[in-house]
């Protein structure tokens, strides 16, 4: 459950048009070792972006055409979909291309060329910022779609609560990964982690540059690793945020994420409390929790408007375990839903048709095809019935997000021995309870790249929120950017430089014109560049 739902704020699509691929060869397993592509794509022919909000920047766009198998470079070619905006130095002073992935995996990346304006200092100025829709992602052509309203309203209980109940959601289960098949059968064979790795080393060649930068988020920091695993000479200058435990690629991840989920919603629902005078849902964390679950209950046959049953209030609830950004907006909708049945503010957040199912799918053919998930459901329902007794808020929620996997259609492999023993630099931030990428995961990472360096967001529970205000954290990606030069490293494992979390919002009228400011500022970085729950 890396995403949900991605937000994009500057919604980019092409002015240029590439040919959609009418058929491909059968799937075949890729090596996930395999020696490194000889395979050298075409220059990009870059142009206007139909974007408004990449126009505006003076964006281009274009596509870099790739090998759709890279055991297979004279075959069939699929299409990238990436976007620039170039330097802001002197020639002599630029450094070079910054490819940036918001995570996901299947998260749109086109509009995070505009990332480099939300470094401080000056600190983006000397980079080509690189946004790219990874294959079957977006604007990519193809791009993967499977079933469009999967995720629509009125879906059975996520807590399977009667062998009824659990047998309709594995049925869904086995329906998507069948339509999927259908949709695209042969990309499904070719969307794992690693593919994506040799399609960032094709955009490095496609943009004639020696070596790359790059800038990831959450599933985004995976990616890297791999690619400094693989093209380690080849990553100059690399930022990581929300860090991936690369020993626990995907199914236990999942599992991990479901207890940080649980202690990152008791933080919410403790603000909540904190704020009793404005929302009046409790005074205590227990109490605002128990008022969740109850509404949850309540909710389960007896959708709100229709619509907002117990799946879409867990979903809603979710925004607030991912990131504080809108934790005004959540408490304010759970406010207005308990004390005067209003359920317009929770329609609101959880959106509506038309539903795209790309990232869901994208999520599933990588995550489904890196590693091996268990086939036998026993397992599965074992595994979920036990986490879900310590851990209750998501443990259904996340195993019916990824439960195609049980189910999926194309070959898994083994994931990657992540090596970042040869990765020269490296700059790493995590928040302490951030859910969606566990803090250990960071520290893991530091330990396999030596040469790294970690900021911790002492307490917070924000997942991947850099560039979003503070300065502790901010100042020393602008100046890691523009030196190269790195926190010194301590020892022991532990975090290198200690700054405060993004910080929780104040109910808006406690806020002053900065605060506001400030907040607003932090709202736009997220909306364009982050992935938001569901």
């Amino acid at each position: 459950m890396m995403i949900r739902r991605f937000v994009v704020a500057a919604g980019v699509s092409f002015a240029l048009v590439a040919g959609a691929m009418t058929s491909l060869p059968a799937a075949t397993a890729v090596p996930v070792q395999a020696k490194p592509s000889s395979y050298t794509p075409p220059p990009i022919q870059w142009g206007t972006c139909a974007s408004a909000g990449l126009a505006r920047r003076g964006a281009q766009c274009g596509y870099v055409e790739v090998p759709l198998d890279y055991s297979r470079p004279d075959g069939t070619k699929i299409q990238l979909a990436v976007s620039r905006i170039k330097h802001k130095t002197p020639d002599a002073q630029a450094q070079g291309p910054m490819l940036v992935n918001p995570g996901g995996p299947g998260g749109s990346g086109l509009t995070l060329a505009v990332l480099g304006e939300f470094v401080p200092n000056h600190g983006g100025d000397p980079y080509d910022w690189i946004g790219f829709d990874p294959r079957g992602v977006g604007s990519s052509v193809p791009s993967l779609h499977c079933i469009a309203d999967y995720a629509g309203y009125n879906r059975p209980f996520y807590i399977p609560v009667t062998r009824q109940v659990e047998h309709v959601w594995i049925q869904r289960s086995k329906a998507y990964a069948q339509a999927c098949d259908s949709a695209q059968h042969a990309l499904l064979g070719h969307l794992t982690t690693v593919d994506s790795v040799r399609d960032m080393e094709s955009i490095r060649k496609a943009l004639g540059a020696p070596q790359i930068n790059y800038y990831g988020f959450s599933y985004g920091t995976y990616l890297g690793q791999v690619y400094g695993t693989l093209y380690p000479d080849r990553l100059r200058r690399a930022v990581f945020d929300g860090v991936v435990n690369a020993t626990r690629v995907w199914y236990q991840a999942n599992l991990d994420q479901d207890v940080a989920f649980n202690k990152s919603v008791k933080v919410f629902f403790a603000y909540v409390a904190a704020h009793d005078s404005t929302w009046h849902l409790g005074t205590t964390e227990a109490a605002v929790e128990k008022q969740y679950y109850k509404q949850l209950l309540k909710l389960a046959g007896h959708p709100a408007d229709g619509k907002i049953g117990p799946d879409e209030w867990t979903d809603i609830f979710t925004q607030a375990a991912y990131y504080v950004y809108g934790w005004v907006d959540v408490a304010g909708a759970f406010a207005a839903w308990v004390h005067d049945a209003n359920a317009a503010p929770l329609v609101a957040l959880y959106g509506g048709p038309p539903f795209d199912d790309n990232l869901l799918a994208v999520y599933l053919g990588v995550s489904c095809t890196d590693a091996k998930w268990p086939t036998n459901w026993n397992t599965w329902r074992r595994d979920n019935w036990n986490y879900f007794a310590k851990a209750p808020f998501l443990t259904w929620a996340n195993a019916w997000f990824n439960a195609p996997c049980a189910f999926w259609p194309a070959k898994a492999g083994n994931p990657v021995k992540v090596d970042g023993s040869r990765v020269k630099s490296l700059l790493m931030i995590n928040e302490t309870l951030d859910a969606a990428t566990p803090y250990s995961g960071a520290l893991q990472t530091r330990k396999t790249f030596p040469h790294s360096a970690l900021i911790e967001g002492v307490g917070g529970t924000t997942h991947a929120g850099s560039l979003s205000g503070v300065a502790c954290t901010d100042d020393r990606i602008a100046a890691y950017l523009l030196t190269g030069a790195l926190p010194a490293r301590v020892s022991g494992n532990r975090s290198d430089v200690q700054c405060a979390p993004v910080p929780a919002p104040q109910p808006a009228a406690a806020l002053s014109p900065a605060a506001k400011a400030a907040s607003s500022l932090a709202a736009e970085r997220h909306a364009l560049t982050q992935l938001d729950p569901r």
